[in-house]
């Protein structure tokens, strides 16, 4: 008979809110503990919210596309059918959230906007846009900096939604503002905010029989996250041709006793495991920007961008240096398969140093890639074939050959990262590609 409340979770330290992007059961459907309820998107992660307890799902309160804070009732499961007796008893609920007790039962229901608007008061007021819009999950972390940053902001008469953040999700930490403050950049900033400002897309007509739909949560974040990358870094790739012949004779021999174990032993994992080995000697490649200092990462964490119907995610191998290749293969694998089926946790894709993405599977010859922030680099794979190639022969003389080549190329951010520099690392791992050990296969 009793009435479980499923809240909006919390799935990460730095997610205030999350979005409902599909009820998977209606009301009155039967649903088993555990059972996927419906799947929410944050900053971070999209992912499937599994029912807290058997029963029937009898109220929705949250609808799809709608955002919400964590913690935010979005449905009541009843334990059992039909069993309407306790309604009383959710009461206790929303009085917790509001402090008119006796106004619980009734004001829920009718103004639901108003309902869900109730745990953000502390952070509402600092992030209202001038335009009278509503300010992004990203928008509202930014500017729920620290009092210490705020203090400064007002004093100073700053809007911190102009300054570039460096913390978590783009929030501006004291560094970023007291470095802010030093270049003089308040006065000129109300004329000149656009370079730094929020990201606004420019509005286009639709054409009759044109289809329009709005951006999913993830598609939103990449687009923001794209754009404010190509202003921050200054973006300059490099290319590299690397001969895979002996990778593949390795892959040959080895692929099978690989997946007798459960691994699949791609390229990327041989690309992989040589950028994790090849970047503690490069340690410029695995830093990040911070204001006017560069921050040196003592971890090495390798982030591989996984394509999905709905979008683009990048979890993080963390640790990756300390992976034999088929623990690099194993993680990839798992990874991937577990991002495609929302099954990620915040904590999995964050703190990446070094990101590699693999356009090559889909037939690119190359490509120039954006700098996933606040990283300063980024290496894009290119299709791995046969081709011929000028080799030299051991009298001396040249000749063609069939050759298993492919380009890998790297974006790096010229503010930190010199083209010596990257060139540097692409040449150690272009060599350590071509001269695979087998011994660590």
């Amino acid at each position: 008979m009793a009435r479980i409340d499923v809240l909006m979770p919390q799935m990460g330290e730095s997610i205030a809110e999350g979005t409902v992007s599909k009820w998977l059961k209606k009301i009155g459907d039967q649903v088993k503990r555990d059972e996927p309820l419906f799947e929410i998107s944050t900053d971070k992660v999209d992912a499937e919210i599994p029912a807290p307890a058997a029963g029937v799902l009898a109220e929705i309160k949250v609808q799809e596309g709608q955002t919400v804070p964590v913690q935010t009732l979005v449905a009541v499961i009843e334990t059992e059918k039909g069993a309407a007796a306790p309604k009383p008893e959710p009461a206790p609920k929303p009085a917790a959230a509001a402090p008119p007790t006796a106004a619980a039962p009734k004001l829920p229901p009718p103004p639901a906007p108003t309902a869900l608007d109730r745990p953000r008061p502390p952070s509402t007021a600092p992030v209202e846009k001038g335009d009278g819009g509503v300010a992004t999950a990203e928008d509202r972390l930014r500017k729920r900096s620290t009092p210490l940053v705020r203090k400064i902001a007002a004093e100073h008469h700053v809007d911190i939604s102009t300054i570039p953040g460096t913390g978590f999700a783009g929030r501006v930490t004291k560094h970023d503002i007291l470095g802010f403050l030093e270049r003089g950049a308040v006065a000129p900033r109300p004329a000149g905010a656009a370079p730094v400002g929020p990201i606004e897309h420019p509005v286009v007509e639709a054409w009759p029989g044109d289809r329009v739909e709005p951006f999913s949560k993830i598609r939103k974040i990449t687009a923001d996250h794209m754009i404010m990358s190509r202003r921050v870094s200054a973006h300059v790739t490099s290319f590299f041709e690397v001969d895979y012949t002996q990778i593949a004779e390795l892959r040959r021999r080895h692929k099978q006793a690989y997946a007798e174990r459960g691994a699949n032993l791609t390229y990327l994992a041989f690309i992989a495991k040589a950028c994790a080995e090849t970047l503690r000697q490069h340690p410029v490649v695995n830093a990040a920007v911070s204001g006017d200092t560069i921050i040196y990462r003592r971890d090495i964490n390798v982030g591989i961008a996984v394509a999905l119907e709905w979008g683009l995610i990048v979890p993080v191998i963390k640790h990756a240096d300390e992976l034999s290749l088929m623990g690099m293969a194993r993680a990839i694998n798992d990874l991937g398969e577990r991002a495609r089926a929302k099954k990620l946790s915040p904590e999995e894709i964050q703190r990446g140093t070094f990101t590699i993405t693999n356009p090559g599977v889909f037939g690119s010859y190359a490509g120039a890639p954006i700098i996933n922030q606040p990283q300063v680099a980024i290496l894009g794979v290119g299709a791995i074939e046969k081709r011929p190639k000028v080799v030299t022969l051991p009298d001396g003389s040249d000749g063609l050959a069939v050759r298993t080549l492919g380009m890998v190329s790297m974006s790096y951010d010229h503010r930190v990262v010199d083209g010596a520099d990257a060139d540097r690392f692409l040449a150690d791992v272009k060599a350590m590609l071509q001269s695979f050990p087998e011994g660590a296969v």
